[in-house]
Order: structure tokens, then sequence, then C-alpha cells
């Protein structure tokens, strides 16, 4: 997204995803980090608006993706730090998302299939959708964007004081 807050003038995507948005449980995501520079919520929401907008180039059910997309980490641990016996963050998360999901709205076959299947890749199961596929693809880039390209800014911008010091330093130094 060029602008992160882009999906607050889409009418038509916050009259999908709006009841959703407005519930506790997914207001809560706000309070758990997500990739270093992003809370759940905002990744999330970045996932779901994505999703559909692809969804909606490409004639798949957009309400479905929108939906799905934006509950996919319904999960309210750190997984940096938490740990499960039934197997890895990866193959847990996205069961416990679904449960969740399960409790606050209904989840179609389809839209189940979305969240389950997000973390394809690091999990065995392939989606059985078009619309899982374009969720667990933008889940991948999301992931990158709001790691790296923070860490590329921030990089960015300590080679940019550190020019900006060393020129200031030299001009004092010929003064």
């Amino acid at each position: 997204m060029q602008n992160l807050n882009e999906w607050q003038v889409d009418q038509d995507y916050v009259a999908i995803v709006g009841d959703l948005l407005q519930r506790e449980e997914v207001q809560k995501l706000e309070n758990y980090p997500q990739h270093h520079f992003s809370n759940r919520l905002e990744h999330s929401i970045s996932v779901s608006y994505q999703s559909y907008l692809i969804a909606k180039k490409v004639g798949a059910d957009e309400v479905a993706t929108a939906r799905a997309g934006l509950l996919h980490d319904l999960f309210y641990y750190d997984w940096r730090t938490t740990k499960f016996d039934e197997g890895t963050h990866a193959y847990v998360h996205p069961r416990i998302a679904l449960k969740n999901a399960r409790k606050i709205t209904h989840i179609s076959p389809k839209e189940a299939d979305i969240i389950v299947k997000h973390m394809f890749g690091a999990t065995i199961a392939p989606p059985k959708y078009v619309e899982s596929w374009i969720v667990s693809l933008v889940d991948d880039y999301a992931a990158v964007n709001e790691y790296l390209l923070p860490q590329m800014y921030v990089s960015y911008f300590k080679w940019q004081m550190k020019v900006a010091t060393r020129f200031t330093n030299f001009r004092l130094k010929i003064q």
C-alpha cells in the first residue's frame, strides 16, 4: 500500500470488513507486535486490503478474501516466545485464528481454507482456492515489507546522519 490508511477511504472494502473491524477481538490485535515494526492489526488490515484489491482485479471472491485476510492472524500471543507441543507456530496459529474467527462470525469453507492455508510454504497442505493463494502470497509479501523496508529506511537514515555529521565536522575544520 502506498498509503497505510488508503483502505479507510475505500467504501466498498470498509462495507465488507467494517463489522469485523468494530469487534473488540479484532481491535485487540493492535496490542501484539507482528514483524518488528508493525502490530498484528496493521499487518492483518494490510494483508486483507491488498488481497481484496487483487481478488477484485482478477475476478475472485473479494468478500471472502477481504474477510478471511483480516482474520488470518486472529491469535493473542507473542509468536516469538510462545511454544506449542502440537507443532510450530506456522502450523498452530492458523488453526487458532480459525477457531477465534468462528467465535465472532460465520466462516465459509472458502474462508476457512484461506485462514488455515495462509502459511503454505511453511506448512504442507496447499491452498484449495485462488483466494487462499492470494492471501498466502500477499501475507508473505507483507511480512517481508514490514520487516525489511523499515530496516532499509533505518539504515539509510543512519547513513545520512553519518554523512551529515562528517560534512559538518569537515566544514568546522576548514573554518
